[in-house]
């Protein structure tokens, strides 16, 4: 069925909750907009189109579809693809909320109850302990990870790896932990290799970090069998971070992604970050 733009509102879709809104501060508590908030809507409609078709895609396949939402914080983006496209299903699909803070975790639960949201959870849990918790499905459809800080989007790969995902939505944030390898590692590699001018300087060290850490990822995701597309999400304003990961999990070889991740760990003196960066063939040797 069309939806129909809001009289009051022509930007809003129909049928969203105007409460939840509110509380996400796209509207103003007497239910206008302003500049602002038009924009943040823009935005938000934005990132759902590109999730929209991956929900309706595990839906059209299996009916009723699991997302788990790591690094949740307020769980911004849980409560918006609730609004849009979960509270209208009629069966059990389920988001559920993972975030470490409890405070953010208790009024999360306190909204969804409000909204009348009742197919959303919210737990206080680590990555590591969301993995083997029996509050979370043995396995899930959709995973995603919105500026996750530094290992958090790795943590939240691990999850999604674990629980054989078919799609993973990540936009990352600070990476910082290949970053300070590169670092420690930078005279060593000085002494051998004339690549490691890309990021002798400080500033370059910490955007090549950057960089070469959501390569790891993608070679990863694709040694596990999974297709990649990386794009930038466009008028995402609320962080300078807004390259925009998405994985299809199709089953594809693995060897040569395998290959070329350890050739990169290896090329630039980063082999101790191969447990983070693991394959297929890691988790088979340490079992």
């Amino acid at each position: 069925m069309k939806r129909m733009p809001s009289p009051e509102c022509p930007e809003i879709r129909a049928g969203q909750s105007i409460e939840l809104l509110k509380e996400l501060h796209i509207l103003t508590r007497d239910g206008k907009m302003n500049q602002d908030s038009r924009r943040k809507l823009k935005q938000v409609y934005h990132l759902y189109q590109f999730i929209e078709p991956l929900l309706q895609e595990v839906r059209n396949e299996k009916g009723a579809l699991t997302l788990v939402d790591h690094g949740a914080g307020k769980s911004y983006l849980g409560f918006i693809l609730y609004d849009l496209f979960f509270k209208a299903l009629k069966d059990a699909s389920h988001i559920y909320g993972i975030e470490t803070r409890e405070e953010l975790v208790m009024h999360s639960r306190e909204l969804a109850q409000q909204l009348g949201f009742g197919g959303m959870s919210f737990l206080n849990l680590s990555v590591a302990e969301s993995i083997v918790s029996d509050k979370l499905p043995t396995g899930v459809d959709v995973v995603t990870a919105l500026h996750a800080c530094d290992t958090a989007t790795d943590d939240a790969i691990n999850f999604a790896l674990k629980k054989h995902a078919q799609f993973i939505v990540l936009v990352p944030c600070c990476q910082a932990e290949v970053a300070a390898a590169l670092r420690k590692n930078k005279g060593r590699q000085l002494a051998k290799d004339a690549l490691t001018e890309l990021w002798r300087h400080p500033i370059h060290t910490r955007e090549f970090g950057s960089h070469l850490t959501n390569v790891l990822r993608c070679l990863q995701l694709e040694a596990h069998g999974y297709q990649v597309t990386v794009t930038e999400l466009v008028g995402w304003e609320h962080s300078m971070k807004n390259e925009l990961i998405i994985a299809s999990y199709k089953d594809l070889p693995r060897k040569r992604a395998a290959d070329r991740l350890n050739e990169v760990l290896h090329s630039v003196g980063l082999e101790e970050m191969k447990g983070r960066f693991f394959t297929e063939q890691d988790d088979a040797d340490q079992q």
